[in-house]
Parts: structure tokens; C-alpha cells; sequence
């Protein structure tokens, strides 16, 4: 039987970090001008680790307010913090209404910390054979890792996860979880504001608790130790020493009034869900609950339903009233999908007919490419190149509600029209799933007339959600957008796509020959330093040959044995030939798979690749590329600038122009910031990589600037302004911490207006509590 696994939740923190993990606060409210970010985060957080921890019980821990007993120890403990924002407070009271309603227990100890209630039951836990997995934002918390205790913390916002186990602790610190306490004591706390010993920071605490053991071992001794500023900043604060250790404890046996039996998970309200989902207008969670089959939608009434009537003939009086149009497809891929319907009409009566029918009909046509009619769409781009498929031609496309609901809400992906549907209120629409089924079943329902309501139904929702969509963004001001912008480049991409981009297959098919001739070479090398053979793509197996054969230090652990990812390899490659093949290795069947080979399978009868453009998917506004993707193809080997070779212009006597905008983010910079030094680079079209590395080098020519001094500069252009550390710059660039640091500090004293501008920056933040 497998062991119960209790999961317990920091919920202050988690809910705080969701806050700040999310800025946009004015897209960020429900219809009663609730913000919504931090519940909206929250639970794509929590839903992700309740999805892939899969608990049998689980509690959601909650801080019990500004008195506890260790502000009774130290009046001073977690003050001087910044006013909680008035949106984050606003929504408080609905994190457990969420919780509620997935049946997921919460609580809160007057005078105890939720550090302190996750603490208790995780060793009660742990006493009673449980797999105990504890989630937070604060690193306070992995003190209580142990054999049977995880702590997951959360980085990025809340996006990412660093598991602690007492193997980690000992790999990242060399202490053991007991210690971290007595390091939290020895160097104190800012966020929770006790001070520690003066001076002593993680480094010193560290080499203090690797020599003495704890706190009390290193007072026990501190009379033996070499005179030093250290020594006397350990006597003269002996006592903030102690206290802070204290403070930094958790109470592992607070007084709780609750057992492990109150923390088992309980079945979802889904009515509850769904209208809390509802309350606070998260369309997504919506179509994803109903999607799950957990739940239906409620049949509208039957006076919101189009008449609809299937047509073997189009007339001109049938596209007299119709406002929109909709080419049904079973396939993403509008490239290759085939049109299975064609519906039109509007939000009263729709018309179905299939492709033939459409394609033969001169009033089709006709309406069809008449400007001057105006047209609601689901995917004006997707329609525009289908029809092009078949000889029509769109014209008068005004409204596309797939960009109109993107721009309403971009963290909420639009993939079908029951998406929009649900942002809108229409009742009438179920997801394409629950009508085709999904995956090697989706099939056309046996049932016309189930099949002829679910297409009237989408034009229906085709023809009444601009109206609401457009209302939402003149409420935030961004309805240019739509018409400047989205709007007039989604005809330039169908034409882009339409038009397709010419491929050399005969040079992919040659460079896929000698790729499979270069991987079989490798391969042999690699078995010859390993001594045997070996399956190189089993993770596993190449594990035990680096780590156990051929006794290479390990740097990362994962759940199912050693980490052989690209971050690892890349730090041993220096000390075994082995792993810089297996890096070549990796990289080079990589660009065969996925670059040789899989571009083959989307070149096209006209000898074209025709990718997808995607306007409506990323929150940031690009364009993102599918079927294939040709944004990503490689540029820094010289096995993937090959690649980019087999793509040539329409005609041979052409040329492929590539443009980009130089160095953008850094020229806003040095206006912002009014570097001198920038500025003169840009007036002077230096390059700017280039001057970084001469200035941050030491070097008068510019000719003695080698490819990959620049490439360091560059990494430290981009990377300091969005405040990297020595840490994070001594990673992108494979480098010591001690190097990375000379090459921020040497970047600051040269730009003295970049560091101005960002002190300043820092200064305005800490005295408004925004910039």
C-alpha cells in the first residue's frame, strides 16, 4: 500500500509572491473592479502542484497576523516593512473561498507563524509514516527537510521550484538542515528584520559551522580564536546570536487544534468552483473545468439558440442578414486541415453547407469578397489562407474575436471558440472535445443535428462577442490596438503565409547523410572512453558510466538518479573528453531530428515550408511560429548555420534581407539613463557590444576585440540592467563568481550613468513602493 503523502502549503507566502509575480493590475479585475492577479497566480500555482504531487491530504497554512510570540522575544521582529498593497488586501478574504471550494483544508494559529503550524504537522507527519511535501517562498522553511520531508521552494514569481532534501541542503551549504538554523542566527534575517552578528554574512556562517557544528560549539570556542574583527563582532553580540537563532526556529510542537485526519483531502464543490471561477471572470479555469467533465454548462434558453438549417444551395437572400462566417476544420494546421463544414449567418439564423457547396456558389463568392459588407470571424488569418486553398477570396474582415479576447485578457489563451464563448456569457457552446472527442477518436458526430447546433452556435458566438469585447477594451483604453495594430497585421501574415518560403530539400537530405555519418563516429569515441557500450540517450545509463565508472564529481541529483543536463555537462566537460562528445553528440542529433528531418516532412507540393504565425498566444505581444517553428532555427554552431542555408529566396537572381532593430533595449537605455559613454558609442555607430568589451578589458583597438570578449560584453549589457548577479552572469557565461563580479564592477565604474540611473531607480522604489 502506498504511503499517504501530506502536502502542506505556506499560504502567505505563496499568495504574496503570487501578487508580485503579477503587475498588470488594471488587466487584472473582475466586472466589479476586484483585482484579480494574486488569486489568478495563485491557483495556476497550486493547481500545477496539486496536479503533479497528487497529496492525500493537504493543508494550506496562514500566518496569524503582526503578534506572535517571537515579537513578544523581539518587539523589532518582521518590522519595518512596506505597507501591504490595498490590491493585495483586497484579496485576501478569497483565497479560502477558492480553497473551499476545492475541498482543500486551511487554518491559522493565533500567535503562530504558518511557518510554524506547517512545521508541527510535518514531523507529526513524518512520526506517522507519511510522505510530507512542503511548499513555500521562504527559505526559513528548509530547516525541517529531512528522510521523509521535501521542501519545494518557489522561485520566479511562483513559476519555478527548488527542492530541498537534507542531500541538497548538504551539496548547496555543507550543513546539515539542524544548521540552517544556527547560519539563519549567526547572519540574521533582513526580510524578517533580527539581526544575527554584525558583519557575518552566509560565507562566514558557513565556514563557522562546517569548524564549531552550531551556535553554541562556536561560543564554546571563541575564546581560542585568533584575535579579529570577526572575534569581537562574536563576543560583543553574543546575545542577538542566540535570540536570532530563536527567532529563526520553527516551533515544531505548537499547539495545534487540529490532527493529520483534518488535513485529508476532500472532493471538489464544483458548483462552488464554477462560481467562484465565474465571480472573478477566470474564463480559462472555466473552460478548463468544464472541459475536465467534472461539470456542463446549464442549457441557455432556447430563445438565445439560432434557428439553424442545413443547405445544399447558397442564395442571395440566405447571406442578406449574415454578419459572420466560420470554416470548420478538425486540425489546427490550416495549412493541410480539411474544411469538414462551412456556417454562416448571424445571431438569429445560421446557415450550414459544406465546402463544395461553397466553393460553386457565385453568391458565395461574391459576399464573400465584397469590402464593403463587414464580417465577424473566429481566426481572420486561418479563414483568409483556407479560402485561398480553394480558390476564395475574404474581403471586409472587421471583427476577429480570437484577437479581440486576446487583447482582452493575454494570459488567458484562446485555442477554440467555446473560449471565447465563456468570456462572453454564451451558454449555447460546448468545447469542440465534448462534440468530436479528442486524439485518434475525434470523429463527426453520428447526430446532424447535435453537429448543426454546435456550428450555429459558433457563429452565433462569432456574431455577438465584439460588441462585448470591444466595450472591455475602450474600458481599458486599448481598442488602437486592435485596429492599428493586431488587426491589419493579421492580414499581413496570411499573405506571409500564404506565400511560404522556398526550401533546398536535396541540401537537407545531404546534410542529414552527413550528419548520421558524424553521429555514428561519435558514438564510437564515446564507447571507446567509456570502455563499452551504452544506450547515450538513457539518462540513466550515461548516470552510471560518468558518475559511477569513471567517477566524475556529481553535481545535481534528480528523483530518478544522477542529472546529465546541459548545465551539468557543461561543467565537466573540462575534466573528461567523454562529455564534450556527448554534449557534441546531443547537440548534433538534435539538429537532425528536429531541424534536417523534421523541416523535410513540412515542405509542401509547391516545394514551399507554410508556417503558422501565432498573434494570439504569448503575454508579451510577439508573434510565436508552429508547424514548423522558424523562429528557432540555430544560428551559434556552425552545424546550424547550415541549416539556415537550405531556406532561398523566390528566385534564384533574389536576395533574403533579414532587418532587425540595433540593439533597441539599450539605446532606450543609454537615453534613460543619459550615459555618456553610450550615447557617444551610438552617435558614433560604434558597436556596442564591441565598446562594452574594450572598455571593460582594457583594450584602445577595437580590432583586438575577439568574438568572444564581445559575446561576454554583450551578456553583461543585457544582463546587468535587468539585475543580474555575479552569480547569475558567472552561470551564462560558464565563468568564476570572482570574474563575474570584476566584470560587473568594472561595467559600473565605466558607465557611471547606468549605475546612477539604477540606484535611482532602487532609491524612488524603496521611498514610493513603485517606479
Amino acid at each position: 500500500m502506498a504511503k499517504p503523502k501530506l502536502l502542506l502549503v505556506d499560504g502567505s507566502s505563496l499568495a504574496f509572491r503570487a501578487f508580485f509575480s503579477i503587475l498588470d493590475l488594471n488587466r487584472f479585475k473582475n466586472s466589479n473592479g476586484l483585482h484579480t492577479n494574486a488569486l489568478y497566480s495563485f491557483h495556476r500555482m497550486f493547481k500545477s502542484i496539486l496536479d503533479s504531487e497528487k497529496p492525500t491530504h493537504v493543508l494550506v497554512a496562514w500566518d496569524a497576523g503582526k503578534t506572535t510570540f517571537r515579537t513578544e522575544m523581539y518587539a523589532d521582529y518582521k518590522g519595518g516593512r512596506s505597507k501591504t498593497p490595498g490590491e493585495f488586501i483586497e484579496q485576501m478574504p478569497y483565497f479560502n473561498v477558492l480553497l473551499d471550494a476545492w475541498g482543500i483544508p486551511h487554518y491559522r494559529l493565533n500567535q503562530y507563524e504558518a511557518d510554524d503550524i506547517i512545521g508541527t504537522l510535518a514531523k507529526q507527519g513524518e512520526a506517522a509514516g507519511y510522505e510530507v511535501v512542503v511548499l513555500s517562498g521562504d527559505k526559513d522553511l528548509i530547516q525541517l527537510a529531512d528522510n521523509n520531508i521535501t521542501v519545494k521552494i518557489t522561485t520566479k514569481g511562483v513559476t519555478e521550484l527548488v527542492e530541498y532534501t537534507p542531500e541538497v541542503i548538504f551539496e548547496k551549504y555543507g550543513l546539515t538542515p539542524e544548521q540552517i538554523i544556527d547560519m539563519k542566527g549567526l547572519m540574521g534575517d533582513s526580510s524578517d528584520n533580527y539581526p544575527g552578528v554584525t558583519k557575518v554574512g552566509e560565507k562566514t556562517a558557513v565556514k563557522l559551522l562546517q569548524e564549531f557544528g552550531s551556535v553554541e560549539g562556536i561560543y564554546e570556542h571563541v575564546d581560542e580564536m585568533k584575535k579579529s574583527k570577526l572575534k569581537e563582532n562574536l563576543i560583543n553580540d553574543k546575545e542577538l546570536a542566540f535570540l536570532s537563532k530563536k527567532l529563526a526556529r520553527i516551533n515544531v510542537e505548537s499547539p495545534l487544534e487540529i490532527t493529520l485526519d483534518d488535513t485529508l483531502r476532500k472532493e471538489q464543490d464544483v458548483e462552488a468552483l464554477m462560481a467562484f471561477y465565474k465571480e472573478m471572470n477566470f474564463n480559462s479555469f472555466q473552460s478548463d473545468l468544464l472541459n475536465s467533465g467534472a461539470t456542463t454548462v446549464e442549457e441557455a434558453p432556447k430563445a438565445e439558440r439560432p434557428n439553424v438549417k442545413r443547405v445544399s444551395e447558397i442564395t442571395e437572400d440566405m447571406l442578406k442578414g449574415a454578419t459572420s462566417v466560420h470554416f470548420e476544420t478538425l486540425e489546427a494546421n490550416y495549412h493541410v486541415a480539411d474544411v469538414i463544414a462551412v456556417a454562416f449567418g448571424n445571431e438569429k439564423e445560421v446557415f450550414v453547407t459544406d465546402l463544395e457547396t461553397a466553393v460553386a456558389s457565385e453568391a458565395f463568392k461574391k459576399w464573400l469578397a465584397d469590402a464593403s459588407i463587414e464580417k465577424h470571424l473566429f481566426d481572420t488569418k486561418a479563414a483568409k489562407v483556407l479560402a485561398h486553398r480553394f480558390g476564395l477570396v475574404i474581403a471586409g474582415a472587421k471583427y476577429d474575436v480570437s484577437l479581440l479576447a486576446y487583447l482582452v485578457d493575454t494570459n488567458d489563451i484562446v485555442k477554440e471558440i467555446s473560449d471565447v464563448a465563456r468570456r462572453v456569457d454564451v451558454t449555447i457552446l460546448t468545447s469542440d472535445e465534448a462534440v468530436y472527442g479528442k486524439g485518434v477518436k475525434i470523429q463527426i458526430p453520428e447526430d446532424e443535428e447535435v453537429w448543426n447546433q454546435h456550428l450555429a452556435a459558433k457563429v452565433y458566438t462569432i456574431a455577438v462577442a465584439p460588441e462585448k469585447l470591444l466595450k472591455r477594451l475602450e474600458e481599458n483604453e486599448q481598442t488602437h490596438l486592435y485596429w492599428e495594430m493586431e488587426l491589419p497585421v493579421s492580414d499581413i501574415l496570411a499573405r506571409m503565409e500564404i506565400q511560404g518560403i522556398r526550401v533546398d530539400k536535396e541540401r537537407l537530405v545531404e546534410m542529414g547523410v552527413e550528419f548520421e555519418a558524424r553521429l555514428k563516429e561519435i558514438e564510437q569515441e564515446i564507447y571507446e572512453l567509456a570502455g563499452e557500450e551504452f544506450n547515450i540517450n538513457s539518462t540513466k545509463q550515461l548516470g552510471v558510466i560518468l558518475f559511477e565508472k569513471m567517477g566524475l564529481p556529481v553535481i545535481k541529483k534528480t528523483k530518478t538518479g544522477y542529472s546529465t543536463a546541459v548545465d551539468v555537462l557543461e561543467k565537466l566537460a573540462h575534466q573528461a573528453p567523454i562529455v564534450g562528445l556527448i554534449l557534441e553528440y546531443r547537440q548534433l542529433a538534435k539538429l537532425n531530428s528536429t531541424y534536417v528531418e523534421g523541416l523535410q516532412a513540412y515542405i509542401q507540393e509547391d516545394g514551399k515550408i507554410h508556417t503558422r504565425f501565432v498573434q494570439n498566444l504569448t503575454q508579451t505581444g510577439r508573434l510565436s511560429s508552429v508547424d514548423p517553428n522558424l523562429q528557432n532555427i540555430p544560428i551559434r554552431t556552425q552545424e546550424g548555420r547550415r541549416i539556415r542555408y537550405a531556406f532561398l529566396p523566390e528566385h534564384d537572381d533574389w536576395k533574403i534581407l533579414s532587418s532587425d532593430y540595433s540593439q533597441i533595449e539599450l539605446r532606450v537605455l543609454a537615453h534613460i539613463a543619459g550615459d555618456k559613454h553610450m550615447i557617444e558609442a551610438f552617435k558614433n555607430n560604434v558597436d556596442i557590444h564591441t565598446n562594452t568589451a574594450m572598455r571593460v578589458f582594457g583594450i584602445t583597438n577595437p580590432d583586438d576585440v575577439t568574438s568572444e570578449m564581445r559575446r561576454q560584453a554583450k551578456a553583461v549589457n543585457f544582463g546587468i540592467v535587468y539585475g543580474i548577479s555575479d552569480y547569475g552572469l558567472s552561470q551564462n557565461l560558464n565563468i568564476s563568481r570572482k570574474r563575474a563580479k570584476e566584470f560587473i564592477d568594472r561595467y559600473l565604474e565605466e558607465f557611471q550613468g547606468v549605475k546612477d540611473f539604477m540606484e535611482s531607480v532602487v532609491k524612488e522604489a524603496r521611498e514610493k513602493d513603485y517606479v
